[in-house]
């Protein structure tokens, strides 16, 4: 598993590496059922606090990304389908057109750049 981490960004490591994993699994270089370094484990190997580590894996599985065992470890789960994480998305999006807004971008722009960004994820699937 490669992961980016920039410790110098304004972005937190957790969410950094968080957002890394759910980019994995979503283009498919993480597979269902596949279990994920241990927190101790990741944290040497990107030489960050295990806390942060921890922290990362804690939100994955309230997000239903990894599920917990504590024999396996944390291992990659699908998140189910709720109404709630629509909602965060629709939240999400209309705070990111609101910053389009802002910045000038036009509906059909930012539209484009929705659809774009969804089709690279989706054509790095494996």
């Amino acid at each position: 598993m490669i992961l980016q981490i920039d410790t110098a960004g304004a972005m937190p490591i957790y969410e950094q590496l968080r957002n890394q994993i759910v980019l994995g699994i979503a283009a498919g270089r993480l597979k269902l059922g596949q279990g994920l370094p241990s927190v101790r484990r990741l944290a040497a190997d990107l030489g960050i606090n295990f806390h942060t580590v921890n922290k990362s894996y804690a939100a994955l599985h309230d997000e239903g990304y990894v599920l917990m065992d504590r024999r396996a470890g944390a291992v990659v789960s699908r998140p189910k389908a709720d109404e709630d994480f629509a909602l965060r998305l629709g939240e999400s999006l209309r705070l990111t057109a609101a910053e389009a807004i802002c910045h000038e971008i036009s509906e059909e722009d930012f539209a484009n750049t929705c659809r774009a960004a969804y089709r690279a994820v989706e054509g790095e699937r494996q």
